[in-house]
């Protein structure tokens, strides 16, 4: 089954012309790379496919549906993860996490969200303010997320590797291909190059003068 697709796609910004008819689909179990040079059009592009920024043309469609006609469902099964972590810095990584799956309406229990933070190497930092963790913490904790949203079909990211060190980023290749082999559908965009041992399509985006 197509997850999602992208038909005839061209977006604007700035007076400037992103990208042109652009045309892609991504099926269960697919990851679609977007790679290019910074100003091409990346997160714009994933803003588009989250229903986040309007295209200047074309169509985006979740299981063969426009995304704006079923968008209660489509953002039930998307987990978006952009440039900010979205975390309140006066709360705890507990306190986020908690008001993240109840405002998502995931059914999470206090301690499923300790195991998943002593599984991504917070031990002891759980109930210390965001605002005293390093970056890559910080982003460990918004990463959590990708956790709990058991609802979730497709998860569209937008460089969740920044930040974070090698052990990081090796548990997030693990849990993306974890979601992969499951059925899940995923659109990311990196500056590294992705060491995941799972096929993908590539996309590139030229900047465009």
């Amino acid at each position: 089954m197509v997850v999602l697709s992208a038909h005839d796609l061209s977006v604007v910004k700035s007076d400037r012309l992103l990208f042109d008819k652009l045309n892609f689909s991504v099926e269960q179990g697919g990851l679609l790379y977007v790679k290019g040079p910074n100003g091409a059009g990346k997160t714009s592009l994933l803003r588009v496919l989250c229903g986040l920024l309007d295209s200047e043309s074309g169509e985006v469609n979740f299981k063969q549906q426009a995304i704006h006609s079923v968008s209660s469902s489509f953002h039930h099964q998307l987990v978006y993860f952009g440039h900010k972590a979205g975390l309140n810095l006066r709360l705890s990584a507990i306190e986020n996490l908690d008001f993240w799956c109840k405002q998502h309406e995931q059914n999470v229990s206090i301690e499923q969200i300790y195991q998943t933070l002593a599984e991504l190497q917070l031990v002891g930092l759980e109930e210390l303010p965001i605002g005293h963790l390093s970056a890559g913490q910080q982003r460990r904790v918004a990463l959590a997320r990708l956790w709990f949203k058991s609802s979730a079909c497709l998860w569209i990211l937008d460089e969740p590797f920044t930040a974070l060190d090698t052990s990081g980023i090796s548990l997030l290749m693990n849990k993306i291909a974890d979601f992969l082999r499951s059925g899940g559908a995923v659109v990311m965009t990196s500056h590294q190059d992705l060491e995941l041992d799972y096929p993908k399509q590539e996309l590139v985006l030229e900047y465009r003068i």
